[in-house]
């Protein structure tokens, strides 16, 4: 007998087996199944052949299965359970016991403007559910693709403008731009002016350590240009600095939200045109049917809309 390979078998022998295992009855076993009578008959002669057993002998009791048969009639039950499972539709997805952990890619502005709501939601909803922020890198696609990152939180262009084939990508946030200076400042009043704004030491976050900037673009297109007398790659550094020092920093108006009263800082309007920004989530579309993933995007989907920053948990 030759040995037998999972890809010379046919599935649908494996369920005609089964009826006819019940059955005992090859006429039975074929309405079982939904098959005509010289369809299991046929089934019944290829099965003889595959397994090298009679499956079913003619007793004076009617057709009875040979040992063999009945030694596989367990196994058959559940590997044919085990398929169902596998080829099943996945089952809805329960926040309140679920014990699931989601990996999130971000930078510290998507984590102080973003998360605290976030996780708010989650934890309302889904106690047992944890959840892992690393910094985003530089290109996240590929952790995307091979299930590092459940979820990239960032700007766009980040995960390819447009996104390359198989990453999916949802608008979160926008936000705009705001100066901001320690309360006493010695120059800065009420209001910044251009000039004064181009003398004064500025501070610059830049994550990747590269100069420059938009508030540095915009000043070109004027023939302007400003002194950045501090870089830092970290944005909650920024502001803690800013506190100490004269220096002005430009940054996300989410951010000053939430830094400017905690600090003392005071909020300004640049005095040139900054425009601004949108924040995307993007993930892998081997994601997109996951029921857990699915509500993992509703909840920052309707987070972000909401613009809830949430409280901590107790």
């Amino acid at each position: 007998m030759q040995p037998v390979h999972a890809s010379d078998v046919d599935l649908n022998l494996l369920v005609a087996l089964r009826a006819l295992l019940h059955e005992r009855h090859v006429t039975r076993a074929a309405a079982r199944v939904g098959l005509s009578q010289p369809a299991m008959s046929h089934a019944l002669a290829r099965l003889r052949e595959l397994t090298g057993d009679p499956i079913l002998v003619r007793t004076p009791r009617g057709m009875q299965p040979t040992p063999r048969a009945e030694a596989m009639a367990g196994p058959l039950e559940q590997a044919l359970s085990e398929i169902h499972r596998l080829l099943a539709a996945p089952g809805a997805f329960d926040p309140g016991t679920s014990t699931r952990r989601f990996h999130i890619g971000a930078s510290d502005y998507v984590e102080l403007a973003i998360l605290p709501g976030v996780l708010t939601r989650v934890w309302a909803e889904a106690p047992g559910v944890d959840v892992r922020v690393v910094n985003l890198p530089m290109t996240p696609t590929e952790d995307l693709a091979e299930g590092r990152l459940d979820l990239g939180i960032g700007l766009l262009p980040q995960f390819g403008s447009p996104p390359p084939s198989g990453i999916r990508a949802q608008k979160v946030i926008e936000d705009r731009f705001v100066c901001v200076v320690r309360e006493g400042h010695p120059t800065v009043k009420k209001r910044l002016e251009l000039d004064s704004f181009c003398e004064l030491p500025h501070a610059l976050v830049a994550p990747r350590g590269q100069g420059g900037g938009i508030v540095d673009t915009a000043l070109a297109k004027l023939g302007r240009q400003r002194r950045v007398a501090l870089q830092v790659a970290h944005f909650l550094v920024a502001p803690h600095i800013v506190r100490e020092t004269d220096l002005v920093l430009t940054l996300a108006t989410r951010m000053a939200d939430v830094l400017a009263p905690m600090l003392g800082l005071r909020r300004l309007p640049p005095p040139v045109e900054l425009g601004g920004f949108s924040m995307w989530m993007a993930w892998h579309e081997r994601q997109q049917a996951d029921p857990a993933h699915a509500w993992l995007r509703a909840v920052v989907a309707q987070t972000t809309r909401e613009g809830r920053r949430g409280r901590k948990p107790t």
